[in-house]
């Protein structure tokens, strides 16, 4: 877990450790001189469920004791960046919000794997065409555009995210859920999307 310390006297983040002891450190700044000491919260292993969408894997994240965790949070393994979407407390019970110490596991959703999304493509006589793809979080969609995918070409029409349904504009993929819009023969598309066809164990985002 990386820490950043800003100076208490000028402000600024240019500081460095000139004295480590266990979790006391002496810092320096660089801009003004000021020398302080620190103790750093004591870190506790906490359970941790990581989904990859039908799979899931036991894991573990360190944490500062006595550190509130919300629901959505962000948290670093050595080997991934896992959005929290789950709290358990002793006895089973289910959070939003907790402290470190009190915490017995947390679930949460890989931010390393690519993201899944729903696709329905409205074909004629009320048929609907139904996908999952999988795209990279950081890529955008946005109503309007013209894609592929199984062979179908289709306008996106509406995009739902995890909180609203869009009818203009754009989300990027880390936020959508479905796609939709109807099925336009012989259109060009501006781009093909991948059909996920399940988990896949060195799986990436291309």
């Amino acid at each position: 877990m990386e820490e950043y310390f800003i100076c208490p006297e000028c402000g600024s983040d240019d500081v460095e450790v000139i004295k480590e002891r266990g979790r006391e450190l002496t810092l320096r700044c660089n801009e003004c001189g000021n020398v302080w000491h620190v103790t750093l919260p004591k870190l506790v292993k906490v359970p941790l469920i990581v989904s990859k969408h039908e799979r899931s894997f036991k894991s573990e994240a360190e944490l500062p004791e006595g550190e509130e965790i919300r629901v959505g949070d962000i948290v670093e393994t050595e080997e991934d960046e896992v959005r929290i979407t789950g709290i358990e407390l002793e006895g089973g019970k289910r959070v939003n919000r907790a402290k470190v110490g009190e915490i017995k596991a947390l679930w949460g959703e890989s931010l390393t794997y690519p993201k899944v999304i729903k696709v329905s493509i409205y074909l004629p006589k009320g048929i609907t065409q139904a996908f999952r793809v999988k795209v990279p979080r950081e890529e955008e969609f946005a109503v309007g555009e013209v894609v592929e995918v199984g062979g179908y070409t289709f306008r996106i029409e509406k995009i739902k995210t995890e909180r609203k349904m869009l009818h203009h504009g754009k989300a990027k993929a880390d936020k959508i859920v479905a796609l939709m819009g109807h099925h336009i023969p012989r259109a060009r598309a501006r781009r093909r999307l991948e059909i996920y066809r399940g988990y896949e164990e060195k799986s990436t985002s291309q």
